[in-house]
């Protein structure tokens, strides 16, 4: 077995060495859904050794990279295609989000950044991985789109600016 390495340039953190295999927990020994009554396999993960080697790279965070191309940022995507549509006149900004340049400067998205014109509130909040409002008219409907609310979706977006974010 190999002893684990950390090596460190200028540019990049390098890690090198044996670990216990996160397959079969070192035991070198399978025991999925069709192994049972005390029978198993050969891990193939690490070939019944009990552990792999690793040999990772990285490179160095300096700061963020420009990415070529983009115009604007979004939180989260909901499950919704964007891009533009110029026979339908559909733009990047009806998705909401921020100008790429803006979000380089602090990070922040402001309210009505969400993507409000295709989403309830409480689908924003799930896609971004937020508490969703307890909004009693909520519990009833399971797929957001299919809610009695979900095509009067503006005033819910009203609500949430009142209630949630100030």
């Amino acid at each position: 077995m190999k002893d684990f390495t950390f090596v460190e340039t200028e540019t990049h953190y390098k890690f090198n060495g044996d670990v216990e295999c996160d397959v079969c927990r070192g035991t070198g020994l399978y025991c999925g859904f069709a192994e049972h009554d005390g029978g198993a396999v050969v891990c193939k993960s690490c070939r019944g050794d009990g552990y792999k080697n690793i040999d990772l790279q990285y490179s160095k965070f300096t700061g963020l990279k420009d990415k070529e191309g983009i115009k604007r940022v979004f939180e989260t995507n909901a499950g919704i295609g964007i891009g533009e549509d110029k026979e339908r006149d559909i733009k990047l900004s009806d998705f909401g989000g921020v100008l790429y340049e803006d979000w380089k400067e602090n990070k922040q998205f402001p309210k009505g950044a969400e993507m409000r014109t295709y989403v309830c509130p409480q689908w924003w909040l799930q896609s971004a991985g937020k508490n969703k409002v307890e909004w009693e008219e909520c519990k009833i409907c399971g797929l957001y789109s299919a809610c009695a609310y979900f095509k009067g979706k503006t005033a819910c977006w009203a609500r949430y600016d009142k209630e949630v974010i100030e």
